[in-house]
């Protein structure tokens, strides 16, 4: 008998912590898809996570001097680590997460609601949609995957 209650309260407690946190979130926001981090030695650290990790690289992005900004490689089916040069403005270490929405626009009006610092939402090609959240201790990119994005395509194409 005290099993069952145990049970009981245990199931009555998991549905309205359950409840709680859903009528909490933000809606359109699916998951995580990805973590930056600014590496100092980054051809090392890109061949590291390739060949010791098994993580296969999805997208290498250039500036107009054809140097690399920043790598993509595929973590999970959904999840992705994005891979920069760290340099004077952005130091070694972790540097924020993404968070994949289905409107970068629709999840910003909605954490401004909130109070919530974030930045309009800009376009990156026909890749993405972002739009950067500032939040205590970091900063989190909203990113809604475009038609034409690696990491959507990536994400199709898992394995």
């Amino acid at each position: 008998m005290r099993t069952a209650m145990i049970f009981i309260l245990g199931l009555a407690l998991g549905v309205a912590v359950s409840t709680k946190s859903q009528g909490s979130k933000v809606a359109g926001i699916n998951g995580v898809n990805h973590i930056g981090i600014s590496v100092d030695n980054f051809d090392e650290s890109v061949a590291f996570y390739e060949q010791k990790m098994g993580f296969r690289e999805v997208d290498r992005l250039r500036n107009d001097k054809g140097e690399t900004t920043l790598v993509f490689v595929q973590v999970s089916r959904d999840t992705f680590l994005e891979l920069a040069p760290s340099n004077a403005n952005r130091p070694a270490g972790f540097t924020h997460f993404g968070v994949n929405v289905d409107s970068a626009s629709a999840a910003a009006s909605a954490l401004k609601e909130r109070g919530v610092t974030v930045a309009d939402p800009r376009n990156v090609g026909t890749q993405w949609t972002i739009a950067g959240v500032t939040a205590p201790g970091g900063r989190i990119e909203l990113s809604e995957l475009g038609p034409e994005s690696s990491l959507g395509k990536a994400a199709v194409s898992w394995k």
